[in-house]
């Protein structure tokens, strides 16, 4: 017989028994439907973190270190001896750590590699205070702008980077700062102030020789005010792709950030020390030229770590926590395999005379082990497709709130839907129903036609 009539034969028999089929079905589509949005949130977040890497990163720049432990990767189990040399702070949880930060001989000694064509330092400056037009003052954080920076502007332009005493503006400050509005803010003055150091230790060495009275040493203690004019080249919009509270960030170039740091840091054990530096590397798109000056880097004693590093890892994370919520749902998908064992084996029992009769005109065990297993096969996949047609109604309509919640952006989506992937599933669901349906097909090919043609 052919393998097309037995698939006809077989769709017309499951038909026959809609209730039953639509039920066992509906069963498959439970756990279809979870794995459906599982795949599709799993391609979102893979989707946002791609766009975050790529909106902020050059896959050609190197993430270095001096300390593991920056990059979380140092050994928290066991007691870490003091070392002075090291600067004192607090892992993620909390606890007390030794961090060792890149100094500018560190800078200097990164930059003799070879293959490095540029070493920009990652400096943050918390500022006192930014005020504009209105005189009224807010906290900010100035961050070095990286020239990978792919930024929504508003109003104003960025060629590539920002030159001495330029500023990148987000938008929330434009009204605040006192501008009317975005375009009318380009070219217009900010002034960034931040609170100079404290030489504590010539102080005391004043104070000790009477050259500074208390009254004297409290004022001077307090530090004093340094401010820098700054330009506002341009007014970005909120990054819908952009790390994790950096959303309010002004944007300046490295020699101006690393001014107001001096400034803030002279005097003290964070002067001129560096969490990380980004390396960029000469030809650095080539995965080998960046994986060989990566190497070198480490030879060196730094800790260096690509974009793609970076970008696999968050990924992976994604993975882990979308693999937990895919194995549930596969619960789900086995739990209906035996609905299909059910089902097939009250199909077999309600119709064993017409098996008998089917053997008796001539049908052979082999046919009608195949006629039973694409019953299976179509439950499968009338599950698998009902199941995929739900979850894709549910995203459409719960992407624009979830977007809007989640605060993605225009054009962001988590929930995205891949037809390669779901008819991959509804696929696998099949040869899952087949499987299922080995046991009962088995059952009626085994059965003899004299016996099935007795049964009432």
């Amino acid at each position: 017989m052919y393998i097309t009539d037995l698939i006809k034969r077989s769709g017309r028999s499951i038909k026959s028994a809609k209730v039953r089929t639509l039920l066992t079905a509906m069963a498959i589509g439970v756990g279809t439907f979870a794995l459906t949005l599982t795949m599709a949130a799993s391609n979102g977040a893979t989707e946002f973190v791609d766009g975050v890497i790529a909106d902020n990163f050059d896959p050609a720049e190197l993430l270095v270190t001096n300390d593991e432990a920056i990059l979380g990767q140092a050994d928290t189990t066991t007691p870490k001896e003091y070392d002075e040399s090291y600067s004192s702070g607090t892992s993620n949880a909390g606890a007390a750590i030794q961090v060792k930060y890149l100094t500018e001989k560190d800078i200097a000694r990164i930059k003799q590699i070879d293959g490095v064509e540029n070493v920009r330092r990652d400096i943050s400056v918390n500022a006192k205070y930014i005020t504009g037009p209105n005189a009224k003052k807010y906290i900010a954080t100035l961050q070095t702008f990286s020239p990978a920076q792919k930024p929504d502007l508003i109003a104003g332009s960025v060629e590539n980077s920002l030159t001495g005493k330029q500023i990148l503006l987000p938008e929330a400050y434009v009204s605040v700062l006192g501008f009317d509005s975005a375009e009318q803010a380009i070219g217009q003055k900010i002034t960034v102030a931040v609170q100079e150091s404290v030489d504590t230790d010539a102080l005391r060495k004043q104070v000790q020789s009477g050259q500074l009275t208390l009254d004297k040493l409290t004022a001077l203690s307090q530090g004093t005010i340094h401010t820098e004019t700054f330009t506002i080249a341009a007014v970005q919009r909120p990054p819908t792709a952009s790390q994790p509270g950096t959303e309010l960030y002004l944007y300046a170039n490295e020699d101006d950030v690393l001014k107001l740091s001096d400034i803030m840091t002279r005097g003290t054990d964070k002067y001129q020390k560096y969490t990380f530096a980004y390396v960029r590397v000469k030809d650095g798109t080539d995965e080998s030229k960046l994986t060989a000056v990566q190497d070198e880097i480490k030879a060196a004693g730094y800790q260096a770590q690509s974009v793609k590093d970076t970008q696999e890892f968050l990924n992976q994370i994604i993975g882990v926590l979308q693999g937990i919520v895919a194995a549930f749902s596969a619960i789900a998908v086995v739990a209906s395999v035996f609905g299909v064992v059910n089902t097939m084996y009250i199909s077999v029992l309600q119709r064993t005379r017409e098996i008998g009769l089917m053997k008796a005109l001539g049908m052979s065990r082999r046919d009608i082990s195949r006629l039973f297993k694409f019953e299976a096969a179509w439950i499968g996949f009338l599950g698998g497709l009902l199941g995929s047609l739900i979850a894709l109604l549910t995203g459409v309509l719960l992407n624009p709130w979830i977007t809007d919640k989640l605060d993605l952006g225009e054009g962001n989506s988590l929930l995205i839907f891949k037809p390669a992937q779901i008819a991959g599933l509804i696929v696998v669901l099949m040869v899952v129903a087949t499987l299922a349906g080995l046991l009962p097909a088995r059952k009626a090919a085994k059965l003899d036609p004299i016996e099935a043609l007795r049964t009432e």
